[in-house]
């Protein structure tokens, strides 16, 4: 390893069940090519590679596009992109991150963000509450058939869930129940009572919000929603981009990797869209940070109903990759800035390790 380049970027991801590593290795090539022309370097690992006082990890060489095995010092900071929830939950990250705090090592995106929790968060947000849907836990039958009965039509979303992944659309029609799922699954049962004996183990097993349907405004037929991307700049929570994701096929979901469309902003643009998102990134960010830990990123689901209501549907921790290549292109730019903030080590500063 070069021994005059700073910062040191430690990039922290997993190790699958076939034993290589998981994560998403484009993000991690470009940022290594944004660091290397700013003198600095990154390198991805895994909790296993963890030592007293260094860290076994994998460098990208961009010169022959290969990543080479190397023992590094502790990074100056670490950014978090473990992208399995259940590695988060382990004894052996709670262990490193109190490492880093006794460190004084910076480190941002602290988790994965519970979609129930975020709820229970925002809801008493004297702010951010107007922009929630009505949302409760599944956990009884009376309650989930009650919030039914209020709604007629409500989607059923894991909490853990991302990218569009087990969600329903459950609705009532006299005194019918009709499922539909993404794939354009659809169940009718003749009672509540009837559904309730067949999905209660998968609900009640894997925890589910109920949360009312809103009714999405729509361009050429079929609804659309935002994908909004948060970075910290200069101390501040502020916009990377703005992507709208179009339902396709299934209603149920905008989510590309679920059936949905990328939709050029500027066919929907709007000041009304843009104040919108302006006066919630930095209260998300705020909430975020005071309740669950410091995030330099983010990205927002949002809506708006064919009335004109603007919704917030989630926010989520470590982004997905965005299918707009100029919105990526400020990402890479918006992280290398944030990684020198943290570090205080300026864009081409010469220092040694």
């Amino acid at each position: 390893m070069k021994q005059n380049v700073r910062p040191l970027i430690g990039i922290m991801t997993a190790t699958k069940s076939d034993g290589t590593i998981a994560g998403n290795a484009s993000l991690f090539k470009r940022l290594q090519k944004k660091l290397i022309s700013q003198n600095g370097i990154s390198f991805i690992f895994t909790l296993e590679g963890v030592g007293e006082d260094q860290i076994t990890g994998y460098q990208f060489d961009p010169k022959d596009g290969l990543w080479k095995k190397e023992i590094f010092p502790f990074p100056d900071l670490v950014y978090n992109r473990i992208p399995l929830r259940k590695v988060e939950q382990t004894k052996a990250f709670h262990r490193f991150i109190e490492t880093l705090i006794e460190r004084k090592i910076p480190f941002f995106n602290p988790s994965f963000i519970d979609k129930y929790q975020l709820y229970i968060l925002f809801k008493d947000h004297p702010f951010l509450k107007q922009y929630l849907p009505q949302t409760i836990l599944v956990q009884q039958e009376h309650a989930l058939f009650l919030f039914l009965q209020k709604h007629k039509s409500i989607y059923l979303k894991p909490a853990s869930a991302s990218k569009g992944k087990g969600i329903y659309r459950i609705k009532l029609l006299q005194d019918q129940i009709h499922v539909e799922g993404t794939k354009n699954l659809l169940t009718h049962f003749p009672s509540f009572q009837l559904f309730w004996q067949e999905w209660q183990e998968h609900l009640l097993n894997n925890p589910y919000l109920a949360q009312e349907d809103i009714h999405s405004a729509e361009y050429e037929g079929n609804r659309y929603d935002f994908r909004i991307l948060v970075h910290v700049k200069n101390g501040v929570y502020s916009l990377t981009g703005i992507g709208i994701r179009q339902s396709q096929d299934q209603g149920i979901t905008t989510h590309i990797p679920a059936g949905g469309k990328l939709l050029p902003y500027h066919l929907i643009r709007s000041s009304f869209h843009e104040e919108f998102i302006e006066r919630i990134i930095e209260p998300i960010g705020e909430a975020l940070t005071e309740k669950i830990g410091y995030f330099g990123e983010f990205s927002i689901d949002a809506g708006i109903s064919k009335n004109g209501k603007y919704y917030i549907y989630e926010v989520n921790s470590k982004p997905m990759s965005f299918d707009e290549p100029e919105i990526e292109e400020v990402k890479i730019e918006r992280l290398c800035q944030l990684f020198q903030e943290l570090t205080k080590f300026r864009p081409n500063q010469k220092n040694t390790i």
